[in-house]
């Protein structure tokens, strides 16, 4: 083994030679050879995916020193001041871009032709549907047989199962809103699990996958119809959106979903986009004319006075443009500039407030002029703060009146008759609106009556005069009349959060000078959503809607797929970094960080940044580090990663720091035994975090051959 005295030019050293036993081992030996900056590689893409294999990294217990020992590498030579040197995104011609709008509540799918950019064709009508609702997007509900194979999307789906008999649907899958379990759960991996309403667990990747497959059948029938000589492979490029909100392992989970579900094999990882939802919104809204476009902010005089009802005059108005629009499903967009955005200079900022069903995403953009390319000015931020809140609201409102245990076992004993409930619910909500006067009827099932009477032994009327709830009385037609008063307070703590954060953000210092709110996502629809927001913010910005609002997103998806360039700059989420060894210096580094190898001092479980939090981050640009191999022949390396949401981390082992990943590298066997003087192999990694993905490249500096590079968020 080289000695560090002989090594004196690179400050370097292989962890196994002074470790336990039991840390040594072939996953986890390789060394630092020199620390790199800000760096420019020839990139084409770097998957998340792009490995299958997943790499496994034991984590080692009790001992900070030994915290991670895979980890404790040593930078040759000190960290650099990044430098801006960016190498932009090769893209590759396809003929095709389709994007799926994955939501929470209702998903859709949009297409464009290369040749035809400036057309964006929507999905045909669903079958199906209820009253007042556009058929542009369906429910995100899913049915599988009670073997677990797939039978429906959709609206088929939820009227599938609505319609069978209450002893069947027990044993049948069905699935809506799974959405928000990525978002919520904080170990996500490849195993994680939903339940289903029945109460049984599936696989939630295989949940994703089944919907995703769904989707590019009803995309490749479609483009078959309009283009039967368009190849199916490699032809399309498939865009999915997703919050900007989510961390790496939810993206990581879309992408190997989609992997599972066929739209594009792993080993061609860059068919496939992951698009934030805000972002898309952003993109489209570049797009618009002003007859395309609600200005919340601008009132007309009323007798002198403001009048409170013009903004839902407006939406009225909106909605009837929409509902024009609506025999035609091709969606003619600007070649340029719209009208709003050529009014804007270069500077000017504005922020996107994506509102849907689960979650409520809000990004901070700045215009550059001439090209009107987008700039990240702060982090993505937000929360579950979406449409599904007030259905919450109203489960807990049902809880108050009739009991929380009895809504338990109705939900458990006739599942497919609490769905009945909650459609019902949702076509009310959808008319609730801030001025509205008369009360609000909403039908109960046959079902939900003869259960409470047969579980209580006394029936639904009398539960409602008993319970301390009196906004909401009995129909003699078998309906709740809920005042206008008690619908507002179903949605008044959703929309409290939503105005709150928006709020915050905008005291941010990044985020003065605000010039537009952009109201967008399907909760953006809602009168009450509108109303509050333009109450609160009016009168520091133009509060925006685009008229198709709840189909921005997936327009705008469309667009990113034909222009994954057009966001030049985003901000990191968090701080990303490694675990080194340093120069252990007296009075300053902690005794119990000290480990000694062969006379040298060092310090472990030093952590070095990658990239910080919130943190500019060009399209193209990388993060260049450089390793060797602890012992020839070894052909695997792992490099475990450590994220934290503070700037001001000093070792991996501080609180708030964690390890979110691995980095793996697979080696080639040498053609050749290396002589004494070509010893040390230098594999050269470069990360990339300026795009809506971290990825990863790696090339062997000896041969200048690529080297199988994965970046794995899944595994932890």
């Amino acid at each position: 083994m080289r000695s560090l005295k002989e090594s004196k030019e690179l400050i370097g050293l292989k962890i196994t030679a002074s470790l336990p036993s039991h840390l040594e081992g072939d996953s986890h030996s390789f060394l630092v050879t020199r620390t790199g900056a800000f760096a420019n590689l020839p990139i084409s893409s770097y998957p998340p995916g792009a490995n299958r294999e997943r790499s496994r990294t034991p984590s080692p217990q009790n001992s900070p020193r030994l915290h991670n020992e895979s980890c404790n590498i040593a930078p040759l030579t000190p960290s650099q001041s990044p430098r801006n040197e960016i190498r932009m995104r090769q893209t590759t011609p396809f003929s095709v871009v389709v994007a799926i709008d994955f939501g929470t509540t209702s998903s859709g799918y949009a297409f464009s032709f290369a040749s035809d950019p400036e057309a964006i064709h929507m999905m045909r009508k669903w079958e199906g549907g209820d009253p007042g609702v556009a058929h542009q997007k369906t429910p995100t509900s899913l049915l599988l047989t009670p073997d677990g194979s797939f039978h429906s999307f959709g609206y088929t789906a939820r009227d599938y199962y609505h319609d069978l008999d209450p002893d069947e649907a027990r044993d049948w899958l069905y699935f809506e809103k799974f959405k928000m379990k990525i978002h919520s759960t904080s170990d996500l991996t490849m195993k994680t699990e939903l339940e289903a309403v029945n109460g049984k667990k599936v696989q939630a990747l295989q949940v994703f996958a089944h919907a995703l497959h769904f989707f590019k059948r009803q995309a490749l029938q479609e483009l078959k119809d309009q283009c039967p000589a368009l190849p199916e492979k490699d032809a399309i490029r498939w865009v999915i959106t997703v919050p900007a909100i989510w961390k790496q392992p939810a993206k990581q989970f879309m992408r190997e979903a989609a992997y599972l579900a066929g739209l594009v094999p792993s080993e061609n990882p860059e068919q496939l986009l992951i698009a934030l939802e805000p972002e898309a919104a952003s993109i489209y809204c570049r797009k618009l004319r002003l007859n395309q476009l609600i200005d919340l902010s601008y009132k007309p005089q009323a007798n002198g006075l403001m009048s409170d009802l013009s903004i839902d005059s407006s939406f009225r108005q909106a909605r009837e443009q929409l509902r024009r629009s609506r025999h035609s499903r091709t969606f003619l967009v600007e070649s340029g500039m719209g009208e709003l955005w050529s009014e804007m200079q270069t500077g000017d900022r504005y922020i996107v407030a994506d509102c849907g069903g689960g979650t409520v995403d809000l990004t901070v953009h700045q215009i550059e002029q001439p090209q009107g390319s987008l700039k990240e000015l702060y982090k993505a931020s937000g929360g579950p703060y979406g449409a599904v809140g007030v259905d919450l609201a109203f489960e807990k409102l049902l809880c108050q009146i009739f009991g929380e245990d009895f809504i338990a076992t109705f939900k458990a004993k006739r599942p497919a008759a609490w769905v009945d409930l909650t459609i019902a619910f949702e076509a009310r909500k959808r008319t609730a609106a801030p001025h509205r006067a008369n009360s609000l009827n909403i039908s109960l099932p046959f079902s939900f009556i003869d259960f409470y009477r047969k579980h209580r032994g006394q029936n639904v009327e009398t539960a409602l005069k008993r319970s301390s709830v009196n906004l909401v009385k009995w129909s003699s037609q078998g309906m709740l009349r809920m005042s206008s008063e008690a619908m507002n307070e179903l949605f008044q703590p959703t929309i409290s959060q939503i105005i709150t954060h928006i709020g915050d953000l905008m005291k941010k210092p990044e985020v003065k000078g605000i010039k537009f709110l952009f109201l967008v996502g399907g909760f953006a629809e809602s009168s009450m959503l509108q109303h509050a927001v333009q109450s609160a913010f009016s009168a520091v910005c133009r509060v925006i809607i685009p008229q198709d609002v709840g189909l921005t997103i997936l327009k705008g998806a469309v667009l990113f797929g034909l222009d994954p360039t057009i966001v030049r700059v985003r901000r990191s989420p968090l701080t990303y970094g490694v675990g080194v060894l340093n120069k252990f210096v007296e009075g300053k580094h902690p005794r119990e960080k000290l480990l000694v190898k062969e006379g040298k001092n060092w310090c472990t479980d030093i952590f070095e940044k990658f990239v910080s939090v919130d943190q500019s981050v060009a399209l193209g640009e990388v993060v260049q580090r450089s390793y060797c191999p602890a012992r020839v022949g070894q052909r695997k390396i792992i490099i475990n990663i450590y994220c934290c949401g503070t700037d001001d981390v000093v070792y991996i082992t501080d609180p708030g720091v964690r390890k979110c990943g691995t980095i793996s590298l697979d080696l080639d066997e040498l053609e050749e035994p290396s002589s004494p003087k070509k010893s040390r192999r230098e594999i050269r990694a470069s990360m990339q975090f300026g795009d809506t993905e971290i990825k990863v490249a790696a090339m062997d500096v000896q041969t200048s051959k690529t080297v199988r590079a994965s970046i794995d968020f899944l595994s932890n």
